[in-house]
């Protein structure tokens, strides 16, 4: 009886899993493996909103093993030491794996394959499961790695994806492995009270639902902050509870001018992805050397502490600030927005933001969380590095009538139509109504100090 190892890592799904249909191809039985890397908290990765929707992902896989005569097995401990062990427990040859992309997804491979190598055990390790197109596949003429996305998606757009699999029918898995009880959302402190549900049924629900009523429409809905036309798919997808090659296959097939809006955006993903596995120093330090001279985290204490806490004075900044901390989410258009504001309106350091987002972001990853916040800070891939988005601009473009701010600022709720983005502009009775704060910062002075130090580049 032959047996092989499934590690799974940021693919907690059973549709369109490439290493678990080699692995049931490869073996008569196999065990299907989820190993709690105390790494992942040493290096400050598993805030309270990520564990508690890891934790809905790896009840609601299991369920789904358990439906197939199967069960998921728990280990809590150093990956290549389970793994290991698991593997001499059950015999295996073989432990399949989706590739990743950062350095410690790297830096995991290298110690499992040097581990497992020495009992015998080959690694397999398996592309695009993370990713719809596998990093280093599309590559420009004299370079690793595309740095403008314009070329990047047109090359993208020219791969032929594979079909998607279907689910396993059956996973037989070996008597005698030894596992840990699954975690419990229950019992994680600190998450977001409107923190969604995590796992592959919802999401799979999600997608069948916001295709039908959502996809049509997200060409001119997506940046619409009060109306929220975006898919909300993102938190699936970075635990791998969706397949980024199925999502790109189905959408494509609905067809529509929503669908290749939609398409563009899991292409963003994948660029974002092999920037980073070419320069994975990226995650910490600037892309792009911009020389900025950042305001000190101590002179500028006071300006970081009212953005995170979302009592800036700018309603739009503020209401996305809320929305992030009560669902561990934020719409993509306020992450722009909010981004630009810290790093170019307040000329913070644009870790310090990406820092707090991965605090509290339920999606928050190395990838796209750094590659994103660079991008806006005029560190990475953008082509207009000195662009500023301006929140009264950009509130009254995606907010016209301020049911987003109104929605999250309860403090502003009685402020009627566009006046509720400018409340300075109020009468002093009016003002004096309202519990909320002045402006941190005036909009042409914090845009003179961004273009003055900017031109010290």
């Amino acid at each position: 009886m032959t047996v092989a190892v499934v590690l799974f890592t940021s693919d907690l799904r059973l549709h369109d899993h490439p290493p678990l249909h080699a692995a049931l191809k490869a073996a008569d039985e196999v065990v299907p493996l989820f190993v709690l890397d105390p790494g992942i908290h040493a290096a400050g990765f598993d805030a309270p909103n990520r564990r508690a929707f890891l934790a809905d992902c790896l009840n609601d896989l299991d369920a789904s093993l358990r439906r197939r005569g199967g069960r998921l097995v728990i280990r809590d401990g150093p990956v290549p030491r389970e793994v290991r062990a698991v593997a001499a427990e059950c015999g295996a040859t073989e432990v399949h794996m989706a590739a990743g992309v950062t350095a410690y997804a790297h830096r995991r491979e290298e110690r499992l394959r040097e581990a497992l190598g020495g009992d015998g055990v080959a690694l397999r390790v398996h592309e695009a499961v993370i990713t719809a197109v596998a990093p280093g596949a599309v590559t420009p003429a004299g370079s690793d790695h595309f740095a403008v996305f314009s070329p990047y998606f047109r090359r993208w757009s020219q791969e032929s994806l594979r079909e998607p699999l279907a689910a396993p029918r059956t996973v037989r898995v070996p008597d005698g492995v030894r596992g840990e009880p699954l975690p419990d959302r229950a019992k994680v402190p600190g998450v977001s009270p409107g923190l969604p549900t995590g796992g592959e049924s919802a999401g799979r629900d999600l997608f069948s639902r916001w295709t039908r009523s959502g996809l049509p429409l997200y060409e001119d809905r997506h940046d619409d902050l009060a109306g929220d036309g975006t898919s909300r798919l993102s938190p699936y997808l970075h635990f791998g509870a969706l397949s980024p090659v199925e999502l790109v296959q189905r959408s494509r097939t609905h067809g529509g001018p929503g669908a290749e809006a939609f398409v563009r955006q899991v292409c963003w993903r994948d660029f974002h992805h092999q920037v980073l596995a070419a320069r994975p120093g990226a995650s910490t330090e600037d892309y792009r050397t911009r020389h900025d001279r950042w305001r000190d985290e101590e002179e500028a204490a006071e300006d970081i502490a009212a953005w995170r806490e979302g009592r800036t004075g700018f309603p739009v900044v503020d209401a996305a600030m809320r929305q992030l901390r009560h669902e561990g989410w934020m719409h993509n258009r306020a992450r722009l927005l909010v981004a630009s504001f810290l790093t170019k309106t307040l000329y913070v350091d644009w870790r310090i933001g990406a820092r707090h987002f991965l605090d509290l972001l339920v999606d928050g990853d190395v990838v796209n969380n750094q590659m994103n916040w660079q991008w806006v800070a005029g560190t990475g891939t953008d082509t207009r590095p000195h662009r500023v988005l301006n929140p009264l601009v950009q509130a009254k473009r995606f907010d016209p009538d301020g049911t987003y701010v109104r929605r999250w600022v309860p403090e502003l709720g009685d402020v009627d139509g566009r006046r509720v983005h400018e409340p300075w502009r109020l009468t002093a009775k009016e003002r004096s109504a309202l519990d909320y704060p002045e402006p941190v910062v005036d909009l042409a002075e914090g845009l003179a100090r961004f273009r003055h130090a900017r031109g010290r580049d």
